[in-house]
């Protein structure tokens, strides 16, 4: 069969097959090791060892804490994300190109990873806050398209398990990558290469990972399958789109209801998973080994959890699941509100929080994506939908970190700073209690 057959084959394949949503899931596969490698695990570990204790130079100033100048760096990629978004979707659903934005994103990320190869010193650092920003906004706008496309791979009843696979793909596929990256790193001579030079190509490694894995994803995706012409003003009918939609949103209180509750909680856990390793390092004394080691802990125990809570809302419904799984996060906020550096062997209780973190890590990324597809009204218009779920995550993450740092400056810890997240878990738990039950929904 040629190659062109084979295209023509895949594009057959008809919502619900399990081929299909395998190879939309399979992109979480090759882009999680963005998430793990670049954002968790090594690269900050690589840019504070060039950059802690110096002035460095960007945008024309100098910077006394390089800390704050990459922490400002992924807020501002946030806020890109958020204003793009919803744009390039409204277009994308008038003109039935998801696909084609979900690649332009997916390689504007793969090849802006790979380019921080280039930073290799202070001098650069430029290249590293550049590259970091471009790499996270093709990152997480892809993801906007992706994301769209799974109440068009997968029946409402096939939700639940199909964005579990997908998450489960995700943090199995990146820990292989961040085993081998470790591995380089650990041990540069076995590869005859320098530590930094390991790192260096760990970047590498990621982008074409995150591009090659792709290509088994867009090879079966369908492309345009309402069959839609775009016209001359299409850019000026996606604004339109996008208005219309807010205007439809009124009209569904449920869904409404659920963007509200998904923002609150969204503001605790995006602003836990990317400031653990900080809370572990600076508030804890915690090495760098033992806060990869915890970072591997949780991608394992990730699989298990979104596993586990993608058949427990098979039998007790999405919004019986998602409490109890915001009723662990809440826990999570009080253990680590009550660690001290002080403590007896205090690396082994960070590892429990880490597991018990990754245990609804997986379960709450997964039951948000899949509750929010099923709570879709019947329409064409899924990607700029789902603009909004990502513009309320980011949204949620600018706030979330705001909060935090700023306890963190008015107190000097971050305890009070994590336990001040489970009030935002409390009022999501709340909202949850006022929606009412739909067919797939309970």
């Amino acid at each position: 069969m040629t190659t062109t057959n084979n295209l023509k084959f895949f594009n057959m394949l008809k919502k619900g097959d399990q081929k299909l949503i395998n190879a939309w899931a399979f992109y979480d596969w090759a882009n999680s090791v963005y998430s793990l490698v670049i954002s968790t695990a090594v690269f900050p570990l690589y840019y504070s060892a060039i950059a802690k204790g110096k002035v460095v130079s960007f945008l024309w100033m100098e910077w006394d804490h390089p800390d704050s100048l990459y922490s400002y760096a992924l807020s501002f990629s946030f806020l890109v994300v958020a204003f793009i978004s919803p744009i390039l979707s409204g277009i994308a659903d008038y003109t039935g190109s998801k696909k084609k934005f979900m690649k332009f994103f997916c390689w504007l990320g793969a090849l802006s990873v790979m380019s921080l190869y280039f930073f290799e010193g202070v001098d650069t650092v430029w290249i590293g806050i550049l590259f970091t920003i471009l790499a996270s906004i093709g990152f997480w706008a892809s993801l906007v398209f992706y994301n769209a496309y799974l109440p068009e791979v997968a029946h409402p009843e096939q939700q639940d398990r199909a964005s579990a696979k997908g998450f489960m793909y995700g943090y199995f596929g990146s820990v292989l990558l961040l085993i081998l990256n470790l591995l380089m790193i650990q041990k540069p001579d076995w590869f005859g290469i320098s530590t930094g030079m390991a790192s260096r190509i760990s970047f590498v490694l990621v982008g074409l990972w995150w591009i090659g894995f792709a290509q088994i994803t867009f090879r079966r995706l369908p492309n345009d399958i309402f069959h839609k012409k775009p016209e001359k003003d299409y850019i000026w009918k996606g604004f339109r789109e996008l208005k219309i939609v807010s205007k439809q949103l009124i009209n569904y209180p449920t869904l409404k209801r659920f963007l509200i509750s998904f923002f609150f909680l969204s503001i605790g856990v995006q602003t836990i998973i990317l400031m653990a390793a900080i809370f572990g390092s600076s508030e804890l004394g915690l090495p760098a080994m033992n806060l990869i080691v915890t970072i591997l802990l949780v991608q394992v125990v990730a699989i298990v959890g979104a596993f586990v809570f993608s058949r427990l809302s098979e039998k007790l419904g999405n919004i019986r699941a998602l409490k109890i799984a915001i009723t662990i996060w809440m826990l999570v906020c009080f253990t680590a509100f009550l660690l001290d550096k002080n403590q007896v062997n205090v690396a082994y209780y960070f590892y429990g929080l880490g597991g018990l973190l990754g245990f609804v890590q997986g379960a709450i990324q997964s039951l948000t994506r899949s509750t929010y597809s099923k709570l879709l009204p019947e329409t064409e218009d899924h990607a700029t939908y789902f603009s909004f779920y990502d513009v309320t995550e980011k949204i949620a993450i600018v706030l979330g970190t705001f909060v935090y740092g700023l306890l963190y400056a008015l107190t000097d810890s971050m305890q009070w700073s994590v336990l001040c997240l489970a009030i935002f878990f409390v009022i999501s738990f709340i909202v949850l209690n006022t929606m009412k039950q739909t067919k797939f929904v309970k």
